[in-house]
Order: C-alpha cells, then sequence, then structure tokens
C-alpha cells in the first residue's frame, strides 16, 4: 500500500518531543514493512514579521524534508493567523500540501490518504484525496474532537469530511461514542488503542529510579517521602491546579510537575497561598529519556484533565508499575479495569486526595501495575492500523470480523 499520511502534531527538528506519540506509531508502521509511507507534517508558520519571532523562526527555517524523526517527513509550510485563524487552517493547509501531493501522486499514485488527527488534518486531507481521487481515513485522538467539536464552524468541517472518509479510528471506545454524538457515521468508525515504547517505559524499581532522578541536577527530585507525579502541559485543562489543591489534604505528599506552559506563575502562587509551596517542585520540561525514571521513582501518577481521548502518558506510567489517579473521562474506565491500575475520581481536590490516600494506603506492586498494559505495544498498534488500511481499501466493513482486530 502507497499512503500518504497527514499530522500536524509530529516530531520536527526544532521541536524533536512533538507530537512523539504519532512519531512513534509511524516509525512502528514503516518498519512493518507492509505499507509504502509518504510523511507530511504541515508547518505553521504566520506572516512576517511574527516569523521572526520565538517559536515560529525556528518553525520558518525548517528543511523542506528531514528523517531526523527516524523516519523521512516532508514539512511543507502553511500560512498560520495565531489566535484567530484555527478554524480556517485546514484550507491553508490543503493548499500548502496539494502541489506536492498532485506531484508524487503523478510520479507514483497512491492507494490513500491518511490524516492522524481530525482537525486540522482531517479536513485538510479530505480536500487532497479528493483532489488526488483516493479514500480518505481520518483518526481522532481526543482533544480534536472534544475541543475542535464544540466550535460550529470546524465541526462542520470535521462532519463534511467524516462523510467523506471510507474509514475513521478513535483512541478509544468512549471517544468512538463521542464522535457518533457529533453525528459522524458510527458503521465506520474503528478503535485504536495507543501503543507503547517497551523498550523505554518498564518498571525500575522505585527506590532506585528515587535515588536517580533526585541525583540528576536537571530534576533533583526528593528522595523521600510519597511521590506523586503530573506530567503534561502547564494550561488549565490539564487540571495541575487540581492537584495542589488536593496536597492540603495529603500531609507528607509531594509533588513533582513536569511539563510547561502559560499557567505555571498562577501555578506557583497557588502553591503559596495555600502554604504547599515547599511540597511542590516545578521541574520544567522533561525530556523523553529521563521521563521513564520520573515515571518509575513517583508513588502515584495524578492527571486530572478535563478532556482527554486516551491519554498515552496513563500506559506509559502503568507500564513502568505507577498507578494512576484519573477522572472518568475518555477511554479511562478500559484502562482503569483494576485497582491495581488506580483509581477514578472526580475532578475535585477532596476527590483526588482521597483515590491518592487509599492508593498509599495499600499500593500495588509495580509488576502488578505493569500487568495492566500487557497487551499495548507500538508493534501491535502499527500492526492494527496497517489492517485497518487494508480493510478499507479491500471494502471491508470496520463490523465484519475481518476488521474486529483493531482494538489489539
Amino acid at each position: 500500500m502507497r499512503i500518504l499520511s497527514i499530522a500536524t502534531l509530529f516530531p520536527n527538528p526544532a521541536k524533536p518531543s512533538f507530537g512523539i506519540f504519532v512519531g512513534n506509531q509511524m516509525r512502528a508502521v514503516v518498519a512493518n514493512c507492509a505499507v509504502d509511507l509518504v510523511m507530511v507534517s504541515p508547518v505553521g508558520v504566520p506572516p512576517w514579521p511574527l516569523s521572526r519571532r520565538k517559536p515560529y523562526d525556528a518553525l520558518r527555517e525548517l528543511p523542506e524534508a528531514s528523517d531526523a524523526s527516524g523516519i523521512a517527513v516532508l514539512y511543507p509550510k502553511f500560512t498560520l493567523i495565531p489566535k484567530i485563524g484555527g478554524d480556517s487552517n485546514p484550507g491553508r493547509i490543503a493548499k500548502a500540501i496539494l502541489p506536492l501531493a498532485r506531484q508524487l501522486h503523478a510520479e507514483q499514485p497512491f492507494d490513500l490518504v491518511d490524516a492522524q488527527f481530525f482537525f486540522p488534518d482531517g479536513p485538510a486531507a479530505a480536500i487532497v484525496a479528493q483532489e488526488l481521487g483516493v479514500p480518505l481515513t481520518i483518526k481522532s485522538r481526543g482533544a480534536d474532537i472534544h475541543y475542535w467539536g464544540q466550535r460550529p464552524a470546524a465541526l462542520a468541517q470535521m462532519l463534511k469530511a467524516s462523510r467523506q472518509a471510507s474509514g475513521m479510528l478513535a483512541v478509544s471506545e468512549a471517544l468512538r461514542a463521542d464522535m457518533i454524538a457529533l453525528g459522524m457515521p458510527g458503521d465506520r468508525i474503528g478503535v485504536h488503542y495507543t501503543g507503547l515504547d517497551r523498550e523505554r517505559f518498564h518498571p525500575i524499581e522505585r527506590g532506585a529510579a528515587r535515588a536517580l532522578v533526585s541525583a540528576l541536577p536537571d530534576l533533583g527530585v526528593w528522595s523521600v517521602g510519597p511521590l506523586l507525579v503530573t506530567p503534561g502541559s502547564l494550561i488549565p485543562r490539564k487540571g495541575q491546579r487540581l492537584v495542589i489543591e488536593a496536597l492540603a489534604h495529603l500531609p507528607g505528599v509531594r509533588l513533582a510537575l513536569a511539563g510547561v506552559g502559560a499557567d505555571e506563575k498562577a501555578l506557583r502562587g497557588l502553591a503559596h497561598s495555600l502554604g504547599v509551596a515547599d511540597r511542590v517542585q516545578f521541574l520544567g520540561q522533561v525530556g523523553h529519556d529521563l521521563l521513564p525514571h520520573l515515571l518509575c521513582a513517583a508513588d502515584v501518577l495524578v492527571l486530572p484533565s478535563a478532556s482527554e481521548g486516551l491519554a498515552n502518558v496513563w500506559i506509559e506510567g502503568l507500564a513502568c508499575g505507577t498507578p494512576i489517579v484519573v477522572p472518568d473521562i475518555g477511554g479511562a474506565r478500559e484502562v482503569v479495569k483494576d485497582p491495581s491500575a488506580g483509581r477514578l475520581a472526580e475532578r475535585t481536590p477532596e476527590a483526588i486526595a482521597e483515590a491518592v490516600h487509599a492508593i498509599l494506603a495499600d499500593p500495588p506492586s509495580q509488576e502488578q501495575v505493569s500487568a495492566n498494559v500487557a497487551r499495548f505495544s507500538w508493534g501491535v498498534n502499527a500492526q492494527n492500523l496497517v489492517h485497518f488500511w487494508r480493510a478499507v481499501l479491500d471494502g471491508k466493513s470496520l463490523e465484519d470480523e475481518g476488521a474486529a482486530a483493531l482494538t489489539g
């Protein structure tokens, strides 16, 4: 199969950790050898003079093609209108991709055009697929449905693309139900769980991991006492405020926030006002090489997001043997099926504190926790994605027995 896959969230030389989970997936697809993959990651750059300011200056200088992510990727530039142009991004992305797509298709025809996110990638890919006269597939991951699906202009484009698509994927059963509720055709939506880098994310004895991360100058995490970790961008949707507030109900417990974002100043102020600043540590951006050690060092991973499809970091935390406390959102019930995996908690400080206390009072072994995600791997993920593309090209319904393996 010759596949043209489009992903606006994908690693690039300027931002090597940007969309790293999509990069992991596509590297595994290439390794599968059943697909001739042409990976395109459109990069948004605003008009001058904004294009000369950070972070856009580095993106403006990106090469047109690079294999820095581990596979060959094309990086066409499209005109980005910061803050106000989100709903109209698909048209500008398609305009940037089409000349390249037409040329490549003329040289060697594509069998299918694929989008790795529902917005803005999905409607843009729909334009490209229609122009080339080939089938379209689209994957949804969470925020692309929950955020953009609430914006009428974006939703109209998403629904139009869903009607054109020969097949769609969701990262959880719950997200699939949300897509159907928006009006997307359910008989064309399958479930495709995330993968997992098992060589990177696996249990390391907690004491040894804690000693390592406490000794590193870049981290210096506390070496004693119960430790919570909350990974993710410091933005309101991720709910770090609720974890800081929960500390008031968890004496002696410490919290490490791994991430950067616009909320940092407000979160630091909150920690001071609540008198827990000495128990909250802001680690900044934690590199992917260090993240597994940090997850293994923590007693509990807490991530009270307002919305998720099925967060990769849930799976990575569990793989490291760290139980999770998350709200009953997205695919959480599809992951937290046993107390050894953690707890589902309401998005209140009191409920989060109660869930954390229950885990600390009777902690499962790291091996018990890790067993909850034994079925996840990037190899299985890639195999199921290739199976999905083949089913679409063979004209099979996703309800056919032959396509039932999509969930892994």
